[in-house]
């Protein structure tokens, strides 16, 4: 933005100048390809020049490049930019080359060299000239005085902001992506949606979710890093998988006798043994937890054939001094007797079926006896 009083004018401003949209171009070309390749965003930059005795588009070179590294923009190496004079006699016989012209000298020159650039070369130039050319001599002059002072400006940048930013702004749009696995897509997406769309409702971040041949892509965007954290984490936690021997906050979901079942991500849930609530005998889970209630547990161990969780309260508190793990019922039973009892006792098979059906006495007499009754057959 170049406003009148800049230059000491008095007119109503009437759109954009010819002046501010070149200067702006120039600007641009100086500066895009200093920029990450993997940047996110959308850069937008505001050179507002509230006073102009020289070059206004080499000030918001410079101004643009140390507003990037505050910012926390990964540049590839920071730009400077300078603008060269030329004053000669008719013949052009003789000559001086000027750095950072004012505006006089700009005005009543015979050119406008501007250049940009980084230590390791130039970026973008510009010239405007009013006579019929340049020989090579000045020409090379020109450049080599140009490098000189963009060194010089570069140094004075670097005493000042000599690294980008570690991370953006708190106050920064922020995009991260995410990769997940491709089989995972439908857990962070839910039932009609209900699941990515419940995400976006509670931390006011923006997720749209696509795939490649080997992954999910979750790209997550959000006002500021606070609500991009909070969506994140969501994300993260319904494609994380439970590690043994790590810590969770989890929620009481329900209490049953044989304990509770606590949620210690979304939509996983393990079981709090009652044994496992505390060092001390527990006879019911909700004498001690209630439902909804916020309680950190262990995960101690996965079932191999179900995967079921197995969670443990105790292993977080101190164990008493002098305590003695109980056996179990299971163990202290005593063990059965031999199967003796089962055989002596009682009638065995031969004793329930009588003798034998071809030659014993079963409901009295066998085969002989009964064809005797019947008399001889002739």
């Amino acid at each position: 933005n170049f406003p009148p009083f800049s230059t000491g004018e008095s007119r109503i401003p009437r759109g954009t100048s010819r002046r501010e949209i070149g200067h702006g171009n120039l600007a641009h070309r100086a500066l895009k390809k200093m920029l990450p390749d993997n940047l996110p965003y959308v850069v937008r930059i505001v050179s507002d020049i509230l006073e102009s005795n020289g070059s206004s588009s080499m000030a918001t070179v410079c101004a643009g490049t140390m507003s990037l590294l505050d910012a926390g923009v990964k540049l590839k190496r920071p730009v400077s930019g300078i603008a060269m004079g030329l004053i000669t006699d008719k013949g052009a016989v003789k000559y001086a080359v000027l750095s950072d012209i004012l505006g006089d000298e700009d005005h009543l020159g015979d050119m406008d060299f501007k250049v940009t650039g980084t230590e390791k070369g130039i970026t973008a130039t510009q010239m405007d000239i009013k006579v019929d050319g340049l020989s090579y001599e000045i020409l090379s002059q020109a450049l080599d005085q140009a490098r000189e002072g963009r060194m010089h400006i570069l140094g004075k940048i670097n005493e000042t902001i000599p690294n980008p930013r570690p991370e953006y702004k708190p106050n920064v749009p922020r995009i991260e992506v995410i990769l997940i696995p491709k089989d995972m897509i439908g857990a962070v997406i839910g039932p009609g949606g209900k699941i990515i769309q419940g995400i976006q409702a509670d931390t006011g971040a923006t997720i749209a979710i696509t795939e490649d041949e080997n992954n999910g892509i979750v790209e997550v965007s959000g006002p500021n890093l606070e609500i991009l954290e909070a969506a994140k984490a969501r994300v993260k936690a319904i494609v994380a998988l439970p590690e043994v021997g790590e810590i969770y906050k989890g929620k009481v979901k329900s209490i049953v006798a044989f304990g509770a079942f606590i949620e210690i991500m979304p939509g996983k849930e393990g079981l709090l043994h009652v044994s496992e609530i505390d060092w001390k005998r527990v006879e019911s889970a909700s004498d001690v937890l209630k439902e909804n209630e916020m309680v950190e547990v262990k995960l101690i161990g996965v079932d191999e054939k179900t995967g079921k969780l197995k969670l443990s309260r105790r292993a977080l508190l101190p164990k008493p001094e002098g305590y003695v793990e109980r056996e179990s019922s299971r163990d202290s039973r005593p063990p059965r007797g031999n199967d003796d009892r089962r055989r002596e006792g009682g009638y065995n098979r031969d004793d329930r079926r009588g003798d034998d059906r071809r030659g014993g006495n079963f409901h009295g007499g066998n085969r002989d006896h009964r064809d005797d009754r019947r008399g001889p057959r002739n």
